[in-house]
């Protein structure tokens, strides 16, 4: 067709030079309007390369002297093209949706196997509970207002007595079944701790009684948690008891039931110290159960005490010494040391300024913490005994361990510290899922919003763990806080009546997780 000159024109009309079969140049002025060239006037014809380029040079002043109103014209009419096609568009939009965060915990809830369980419902209580965690009322709201899920408020509680009743058991199922794989095929580790939760009423019941409250809310009812993660932190298993169940008591039946419901054999049971007494110790070595467990160092007989005390103290170093059926290791760190120090100026320091008027009365007696500083005469005044203080300064950064498996010290004492995963479980459960503040009254239904932030946290783990083995370098939260603001479009098309979806991902923080949001990404896994 010839070369084209479009130096400093309008960019859809130019010059063109075309040949012509007698061996003469046709000069053309040409526009080119979506995708197709339409000639607008002929200039001239030349064999003459200097004619040629006058022809050029007149085709250029052509284009000056009517491009101006031409362009007027059809940038008008252009304009209203698209103000109609974007009117059709937009009548014919069925819903937008802020369902980023559905989208992408669906792939997590089926990637572990949730899906098993066949209610909807579930999955929309476990979404709403990450995405935005609420009363059971709010929730439908909710679901209704960013998911286009219409889930009535009577079919919620109707579903959670379902789930108390026939699918609790399957979802721990689900759960272990699913960790185990990850895993490996083997557990491993298996870490015990407890919690509690208060209800914020004067109320108690036969489940919900006082007790010791963890939240410091001894005047509340509660109920006592008993939770089983495995390494890393994924949960297993978890019991509820009565609020003022001893937590020392909570630990062997939860491990006994875990073990017959799932057959385990080959793990070793992790506790903290206030789970260990002289029963559960006999219990579990009667199960034949290996166990890592705190030991109460400052509540040894007199000769392991003298014993620990005349160790030498450096840092990572480990002394053991054999007691019954068990060994006794204690570990020293001078990152400890610090801690211990810290804690206790800082415990002290409060109680000088609580307690300068040398009097105290008996509901601000608290045993524990570093009330033990104080001695209590009998017309109750206080002051600070230095001498347990003195005392209390021998022990910084000593640990101590008791297990009854082959493991040499430094990796008893490794595995022991890896308690903070279920800790952080707590915290999660706690606070970014809010188990509480709860809004039921029944045993049956408290047992099924707990399991629901069971679910919820395991989903919220195995998105963790999606992050971490595809180098996605974002927190759980902010992936969660980037999908909150990420549409999904539905489109009804007009000659068919069906329905077209697109999901947008428009800013920079949409796109850094966009291969969340492509179904090929998740057929790796």
């Amino acid at each position: 067709m010839g070369d084209a000159i479009k130096n400093k024109l309008p960019l859809h009309m130019f010059v063109r030079k075309k040949k012509n079969r007698s061996g003469t140049t046709s000069v053309v002025v040409v526009e080119k309007s979506r995708g197709k060239f339409k000639e607008l006037a002929t200039i001239g014809v030349s064999k003459d390369e200097k004619e040629i380029n006058q022809l050029v040079q007149q085709g250029k002043e052509w284009i000056t002297t009517h491009c101006g109103t031409r362009d007027i014209f059809e940038e008008q009419e252009r304009a209203e093209e698209e103000r109609k096609l974007i009117d059709y568009f937009i009548s014919n939009v069925e819903n937008v949706l802020l369902n980023g965060t559905q989208i992408l915990l669906d792939h997590i809830f089926r990637l572990i196997g949730f899906d098993r369980i066949n209610d909807e419902i579930l999955k929309h209580l476990v979404t709403a509970r990450i995405s935005q965690p609420s009363s059971k009322a709010a929730t439908g709201e909710y679901l209704k207002s960013y998911f286009g899920e219409d889930v009535e408020l009577h079919n919620i509680y109707r579903y959670l007595d379902k789930l108390h009743r026939s699918q609790q058991e399957l979802v721990q199922q689900i759960s272990v079944e699913h960790t185990r794989k990850i895993l490996g095929g083997k557990i491993g580790l298996v870490f015990y701790d407890v919690t509690t939760l208060y209800f914020e009423t004067d109320e108690s019941d036969n489940f919900r009684e006082k007790g010791w409250s963890k939240d410091g809310k001894h005047s509340h009812p509660q109920v006592v948690l008993g939770l089983l993660v495995s390494r890393d932190g994924y949960p297993l298993a978890y019991s509820l008891f009565n609020g003022s169940q001893y937590e020392a008591r909570t630990m062997i039946p939860i491990v006994e039931d875990f073990v017959k419901r799932f057959e385990l054999t080959d793990f070793v049971i992790v506790a903290d110290s206030g789970l260990m007494n002289k029963k559960n110790l006999l219990l579990l070595e009667t199960g034949g159960y290996k166990y890592i467990i705190g030991a109460r160092i400052k509540s040894e007989s007199d000769e392991i005490k003298q014993w620990i005390l005349s160790l030498e103290k450096q840092n990572g170093l480990f002394h053991e010494t054999k007691k019954e059926d068990f060994r006794l290791i204690i570990g020293y760190t001078d990152e400890r040391a610090r801690k211990d120090r810290y804690n206790r100026d800082k415990g002290v320091k409060r109680l000088k300024t609580a307690y300068k008027s040398g009097t105290i009365t008996k509901e601000n007696i608290n045993k524990r913490g570093y009330n033990k500083f104080l001695e209590l005469s009998e017309n109750v005044s206080v002051k600070i005994n230095e001498d347990k203080i003195r005392y209390d300064e021998k022990w910084d950064g000593l640990k101590g361990y008791i297990t009854n498996t082959d493991l040499p010290a430094d990796e008893a004492c490794k595995q022991y510290n890896e308690l903070w995963v279920i800790e952080r479980a707590y915290r999660i459960t706690k606070g970014t899922l809010e188990m509480r503040p709860m809004f039921h009254f029944t045993p049956n239904r408290i047992e099924a919003h707990v399991c629901i932030c069971f679910v919820a946290y395991k989903v919220y783990k195995e998105l963790e763990r999606i992050l971490k083995t595809s180098n996605i370098n974002l927190s759980v939260d902010k992936v969660l806080n980037i999908a909150k603001t990420i549409t999904t479009i539905k489109v009804r098309l007009p000659s068919s009546g069906t329905i077209a979806t697109k999901t947008m991902l428009l800013t920079p923080k949409h796109k850094s997780i966009a291969m969340l949001f492509d179904e090929n990404f998740w057929k790796a896994f």
